[in-house]
């Protein structure tokens, strides 16, 4: 099979997941649509369905799973056998389950994986104080997906159909491991001193949990603390719970040591 599309699949409230999708495609050399998971409206949105093309699936790793609102969209895709490649990106730690699950949900949505890859983004917990797997993917991991794209396209002229694509096999266990639950409230907060009500924390929040009017306020129910809104804040305003920050300085003393992607063919 040739590939002449390639559509971009993913949740990626702080922009890594959509950063290294983009670098996989411009390895395969094809045409490029986004279908964008992360806003509010993706969860209602009516998506065209997939027919001839090539799919790249992204999604963060949180403790070892794929994020649940980044399933319950993935699932609303209508895919008709469209081969894809599943991609996890994680914080330096580890993807554990991630990339099998990913790959089953893609698998329930109608698509065949035809090829997988773990790689490493700056943890959502970084900070300046705390830096855990700063910067990256770097340029070192931006090659690297360039080139696990070059192979995606190699394998793909060798494909007749989809249903010539067997099984995918990646790293993973059934069952699952367990969800994270902090037990306690984990959504950032609001500074009021310096919030100027920009906005910004409100428009790439991925569950509208964050609302501007006189004071900045936060739902702690559909937060998925994902500290997109801390990243973005131009200010500063936006700030990690105190219990955020301890777990923040723990990821950069135990996480030194740099993972390396992983690709699976």
């Amino acid at each position: 099979m040739n590939v002449d599309l390639v559509k971009l699949v993913y949740f990626s409230p702080t922009g890594t997941s959509k950063k290294i999708v983009e670098t996989i495609a411009e390895g395969i050399q094809a045409k490029i649509k986004h279908v964008d998971l992360t806003p509010p409206a993706a969860k209602t949105k009516e998506f065209d369905e997939f027919h001839d093309e090539l799919a790249i699936i992204a999604a963060p790793v949180y403790a070892g799973r794929v994020p649940v609102e980044a399933a319950d969209r993935l699932l609303r895709l209508k895919a008709n056998g469209t081969p894809a490649v599943v991609v996890v990106v994680y914080g330096n730690r580890a993807y554990e389950d991630a990339l099998l699950e990913l790959s089953d949900l893609a698998t329930q949505a109608g698509f065949r994986p035809v090829a997988g890859g773990a790689f490493i983004g700056e943890h959502s917990y970084s900070t300046p104080e705390n830096p855990t797997a700063h910067g990256r993917p770097d340029t070192e991991d931006l090659t690297k997906a360039a080139e696990f794209g070059g192979e995606i396209r190699e394998k793909m002229k060798g494909i007749t159909v989809p249903l010539d694509i067997p099984p995918l096999k990646v790293p993973g266990n059934h069952p699952y491991r367990d969800g994270w639950d902090p037990e306690e409230p984990m959504s950032p907060l609001t500074e009021e001193e310096p919030c100027i009500k920009c906005g910004r924390c409100t428009e790439v929040c991925p569950t509208a949990a964050v609302t501007v009017a006189d004071e900045v306020t936060t739902e702690e129910e559909p937060c998925i603390m994902c500290c997109a809104c801390v990243k973005n804040c131009p200010t500063g305003a936006r700030i990690m719970r105190p219990r955020m920050q301890q777990i923040s300085e723990r990821l950069h003393t135990n996480l030194g040591e740099r993972k390396e992607p992983e690709t699976f063919l």
